[in-house]
């Protein structure tokens, strides 16, 4: 019996893959730190959870509408006017199981087979793949550390053919932390403008963890508005992750009418408790998300002089999300007990056998000179986590 041949276009997400391979190692009684998951450490404020229990109390057990019930789109607009100043109505938004199937609904609505989507590099992994899964082509597009890992008009415009059709990036960004200002939007923005066939993807789904000011969205341009779909969820920044609630707004209803129909046949509405969990979440008390994000601002004040500590890498100070991205690569090469680490791949697997801190390569996020380290974790884990890497990366020579 034949498998279909679209299962080796892609890849799977090396984020989940490390986090499956830590648990094994914890199933054998070992002790593993795990720095690697993308998942806020901290449970969903209690206002949110008696939402949840309140729905379902009073029965919000049927079939939802497939774009989400009308509260929750009014919801969404309403907290994009009052954090965003951006003016939406409910039928631009389109609620999803999940941010990943809001890009996933966007991609296939948006391009088919021979089409091109630039991507800036470094990229939230599922990217590339969802764009492989429609049959186009990711043509990614390499920043550098010095760079702040962001892309560059310059870049953009080189990327550019006729047959591209959509750009994606993100910001804060998975995996950097890196925070595009108003100005660095508008340099991208002059480019879209001599491009109106191209789409413009903004995942903007660690918007709360931002640690430079308020949430800047290249929606904030008129011009452009009717190309740009914001793509945001409650995962990050209410702890939500396993609620499963995304979405995706864009003025353009052309648009969210396609992506309804997609999602129409995949999985139809959104789970309908957690909808109304959701519209608590949006309108409501925002001091837990705000506390969130303190904490995490701590740590990462911790993990950077921790960072310090460690000779040869090289890092930018992350302005959002938490994740750190060092630069590596000056361990490459380097052996211990006739193991040789050639790469980021072996990097990782061997801080994870031999260190017992779980992280992810780079190479994954389309960077192969450096890991990914998340710090949504204690911060005794985040100590202990960050002394077995120094000490690991000493054994090197």
């Amino acid at each position: 019996m034949n498998l279909a041949s679209r299962l080796q276009r892609f890849n799977e997400p090396e984020t989940l893959k490390m986090a499956k391979l830590a648990r094994e190692l914890r199933a054998q009684g070992l002790d593993v730190i795990g720095l690697s998951l993308g998942e806020p450490d901290f449970d969903t404020p209690d206002h949110i959870k008696e939402a949840v229990i309140k729905a379902v109390n009073d029965n919000y057990s049927h079939y939802p509408p497939v774009a989400g019930y009308p509260e929750l789109r009014s919801a969404i607009c309403y907290k994009l006017r009052r954090d965003n100043n951006l003016e939406y109505l409910p039928e631009h938004t389109l609620v999803s199981t999940g941010a990943k199937q809001s890009i996933a609904n966007l991609v296939f609505a948006t391009v088919e087979a021979g089409d091109e989507v630039v991507i800036p590099t470094p990229y939230w992994v599922s990217y590339s793949e969802v764009v492989r899964l429609a049959e186009a082509t990711p043509v990614m597009v390499r920043t550098s550390l010095e760079s702040g890992f962001k892309i560059t008009p310059e870049q953009l415009q080189a990327a550019i053919t006729p047959r591209t059709r959509l750009f994606m990036f993100s910001s804060p960004n998975n995996p950097t932390g890196c925070v595009y200002t108003k100005a660095e939007m508008e340099g991208l923005a002059e480019v879209f403008r001599r491009h109106p066939q191209i789409w413009i993807m903004s995942d903007e789904i660690y918007e709360y963890i931002s640690y430079v000011g308020g949430h800047k969205s290249i929606a904030q341009f008129d011009d452009l508005k009717d190309r740009v779909i914001i793509v945001n969820g409650l995962s990050k920044g209410f702890a939500m992750t396993g609620y499963r609630l995304g979405y995706l707004v864009c003025s353009n209803t052309d648009l969210v009418k396609a992506c309804d129909k997609l999602q129409g046949q995949f999985t139809s509405g959104a789970n309908a408790a957690t909808q109304q969990a959701a519209v608590v979440a949006l309108t409501t008390d925002m001091a837990p998300s705000i506390a969130m994000t303190k904490e995490f601002e701590h740590r990462k004040g911790l993990v950077m002089n921790l960072l310090a500590e460690i000779p040869d890498i090289r890092i930018n100070e992350p302005d959002g999300a938490f994740y750190v991205f060092p630069d590596v690569s000056n361990y490459f090469g380097k052996q211990v007990g006739g193991r040789t680490i050639n790469d980021a791949d072996e990097l990782c697997m061997y801080l994870l056998e031999q260190g017992l801190v779980s992280t992810v390569t780079g190479k994954a996020f389309g960077e192969p000179n450096c890991i990914r380290i998340s710090f949504a974790a204690s911060r005794s884990d985040i100590t202990k986590g960050f002394g077995r890497i120094k000490d690991s990366l000493a054994k090197l020579s």
